[in-house]
Order: C-alpha cells, then structure tokens, then sequence
C-alpha cells in the first residue's frame, strides 16, 4: 500500500505525509512477522558462506533453522541432546556432530585442543555445509571453534579477539583467547577450504 504523496501534499502539509508514510510501513511490518513467526536461536550469527553459530537451539527455533537448510549442526556441549531437538534433526535430515566440552568457569580452564581439532575437521568439510555451530549460549565454547577457523583463514590476531568478545561481550575470558593464540592450525592446513578464506 503506498501514500499517495501529491493527493497528501494538497491536503495536509509535510508533517501529515510523513506521518502518512511512516505508519503504512509499520502496519505491513507488523503483518510480516505474523505470518513467518521466526525466531532465531540466542546469539545467531552467520560465521561464512554455510556456516552458523548460536547459543543452544529450542524448539521455538526450529521454523528459523529449516530455512538455513542444514545439513549439520555441531554442539559442543557434553549433556545428552534433547529429545524434542533430536525429532526435528531426524524430521530434517540433519546430521549431529557432537563433541563435549565441559562449560567451564575460570580458573579451572581446559580447552581439549583435539576436540576443536575434530570439530574443525567437520566444519571445514563442505559436505557438512550448511552447518550450525553451537554450544550452550554461543559465547566461549563456541567462540573458541570460530577463533581457530579465523586463525585457518589468516585473520590477524586483532580481529580474531574482537569477534570473539564481540559475542562473549562482559564474559569474555583471557583463557579462551590464550587458547585462540596458541592453537597451532598447521597441522589442518592441508584440509581444502572452498568456502571464502577472507585474508584480513
């Protein structure tokens, strides 16, 4: 629906047009949302062509998911998978990948450095694309997996950290991004990467 901004012009003067103008197009926003009703999980974000990371997926999130196509979701924690989660990836043909790394709170700190090595192994497989990265908030755990994917594409240090705490916001931790620091990608520097290797 427009505004017909000549046939408003001859009765109202500017204000009333803009007023006009700026109601039609919440109406029809408004209208939108009810009929998709698409929720995104907590911290959604698009990492690379076919690669997502969020916080831990609920069944509210399952209509936003279906339009990603999935064909793989990494979870990083080590609790069971919901039952109700497990439905929809059977329902859709997903394939979980899970590799469990205990939630920890600093100081007691251990990052497994082969698990991220293994996740990484599946996120750097175009076969598993799309595929969604999570943990329990989409902060630390999965932030760490996305760092050392960063470090694989050449990102500097700089940027690695700042889209880790990006995400982690006032919970970011000195530890994971130590970890980010050291972890030594040259021994997956051989995987083929044929999604975008943006050089920062």
């Amino acid at each position: 629906m427009k505004v017909d901004h000549h046939a408003a012009g001859a009765h109202g003067d500017a204000a009333d047009t803009m007023y006009r103008t700026i109601e039609v197009a919440v109406v029809n926003h408004l209208d939108l949302s009810d009929d998709l009703n698409l929720i995104p999980p907590l911290n959604f974000s698009m990492v690379d062509n076919g690669v997502f990371r969020s916080g831990f997926p609920d069944s509210a999130n399952f209509s936003f998911l279906q339009t990603l196509s999935l064909r793989s979701i990494i979870c990083l924690c080590p609790e069971p998978y919901p039952e109700a989660n497990m439905e929809f990836l059977k329902a859709n043909g997903i394939r979980l990948f899970q590799f469990g790394i205990e939630g920890y709170k600093e100081p007691f700190v251990n990052i497994p450095e082969d698990t991220i090595r293994e996740a990484l192994k599946v996120v750097l497989d175009v076969r598993n694309h799309p595929v969604l990265i999570h943990c329990k908030r989409g902060k630390h755990r999965t932030g760490c997996l996305v760092g050392c994917l960063r470090k694989l594409q050449r990102w500097c240090l700089s940027s690695i950290f700042d889209e880790y705490q990006r995400f982690a916001a006032a919970k970011a931790r000195v530890s994971d991004q130590r970890f980010m620091e050291l972890f030594d990608v040259s021994s997956l520097k051989h995987m083929p990467m044929s999604f975008s290797c943006s050089k920062r």
